[in-house]
């Protein structure tokens, strides 16, 4: 009913640019925080990135300053501007929506950044 469809991830060489999307469809009510994970291979889920209904941003520190998260509440769609890229940004990168009591998951999409 509620489908989270992610784009943008691809392979990109260190130091080079991606634009996450996450576009949410369906019978969603109420978006409040807008986020964004990341799972690298041998590694726990990390929390990349979170944006509230108003705007305010948070960042995990290895990002902080070379990725931006932002928001169209208009398309309910989240995005994340990936600048400078590291090898260690490599993951499945994974957007979630939380709206009313719920939490919405993204498929995931790969970031791939090698040189």
């Amino acid at each position: 009913q509620v489908q989270l469809v992610e784009s943008g991830g691809g392979l990109v060489q260190p130091g080079g640019s991606l634009r996450l999307s996450c576009a949410a469809s369906g019978s969603i009510w109420m978006i409040n925080t807008m986020h964004w994970h990341r799972r690298a291979p041998g590694k726990q889920r990390e929390l990349v990135a979170t944006i509230t209904s108003v705007g305010v941003t948070n960042y995990l520190d290895s990002v902080k300053d070379r990725f931006t998260i932002s928001r169209d509440n208009a398309k309910n769609t989240v995005y994340l501007q990936m600048n400078s890229l590291k090898i260690e940004d490599t993951a499945v990168y994974y957007c979630r929506v939380v709206a009313g009591k719920y939490s919405y998951w993204g498929q995931g999409t790969q970031v791939t950044v090698s040189s």
